[in-house]
This record gives C-alpha cells, structure tokens and sequence, in this order.
C-alpha cells in the first residue's frame, strides 16, 4: 500500500484531477487515508492515545474522521471528503470510492462489531448512512443519501431510507460509471 498507488487511484476515479502532484498536495481524502495508516499502526502496536491524538489531528486538518481502529483496504479513494465518519469497527474492501458526507457508524454502545463491512469496489454515494455491523458484498453501489441498515449481496444497487438491496442493471452503470 503505497503512496504512488493511492495518487494512480485518484488520478484513475477523478476526471477533475489533473497531475500527481497536484493530487499528492490538495486532495485530503488522499491525506485522511495516509494519517489513518499511521495512526492505525500505532492503534495496533497499544499506542491508543497517540493513535487517537493523530486521528484527531487529521480530523481538524481533513474534515474526514477515521478511527485508528478500522480496517481500511487498498485504493480507498475519498473524493471531496468533507464529514466523512468511518466508526472503530469498520472494515473496508480495496478500490472503494467514497463521497463526502458519508457515515460508516454503529449502532450499539457495547464493545462487539458494531460498524459495516464494505466489499471491494464498491461505491457510496454522497450522504449515505452505513449503520450497524452489516455487511456490503463486493461490487455493490450505494446511492447518495441511502441510509442502509442490512446486509446487502455482491452487486446489489441500494438506494432509499431504508435502502433496499435490487439487483444493478448494466443500463445503469453505464450511465452512472459503475
């Protein structure tokens, strides 16, 4: 998992990016993620309160929270980023795209699983609510502002409060890039 990798995957999922640096300098999902793995490391080694201090610290500088705790795949690419909330116990697939405002959260207040799973290459539209310890298969799109609260199979489109899993249509990825 590398910085060089992360830029590529940024470069390949925004059209608006222009140059690699230009993404390594401005894009704060990309830094959130580079504070996490840090912060994680130490999370992982009992360097809880430096971990949480660093996580916190990406907070303020990013507007995206990841907890030191959570597992976080390769190429997750938060585009914009703003209000981004990714809870203790999540875990989350390769190649995800992320938009802004999105929540992985929990739902019980007892030591357990308690935040979602996400698959690979899945996408989650902006706004969207992932609650409680569900798990996301691969291949899966969220829509925006879809609060989903169960369990969701591999390829599924998940739109509306609460979100129901449907089959995705290939018309539709076409249309919305998937």
């Amino acid at each position: 998992m590398g910085v060089r990798e992360d830029v590529a995957s940024a470069l390949a999922r925004d059209p608006a990016a222009r140059t690699r640096a230009e993404v390594a300098l401005t894009y704060p999902g990309l830094h959130a993620v580079w504070a996490h793995r840090l912060s994680s490391r130490l999370w992982r080694s009992g360097l809880r309160l430096p971990a949480r201090m660093l996580s916190q610290l990406a907070r303020f500088l990013t507007g995206i929270e990841i907890h030191p705790g959570a597992r976080i795949g390769r190429r997750l690419f938060i585009d914009h980023g703003m209000g981004v909330v990714i809870g203790e116990t999540a875990e989350i697939g390769d190649d995800v795209l992320m938009y802004h405002g999105v929540t992985l959260g929990g739902t019980s207040l007892r030591h357990e699983k308690r935040h979602p799973t996400v698959g690979d290459r899945v996408v989650i539209g902006a706004g969207a609510a992932l609650l409680g310890p569900i798990t996301i298969g691969d291949d899966c799109h969220v829509g925006a502002g879809a609060v989903v609260l169960s369990d969701a199979p591999p390829a599924s489109l998940l739109v509306g409060v609460p979100a129901v899993p449907r089959p995705r249509r290939a018309e539709a990825d076409r249309i919305s890039g998937g």
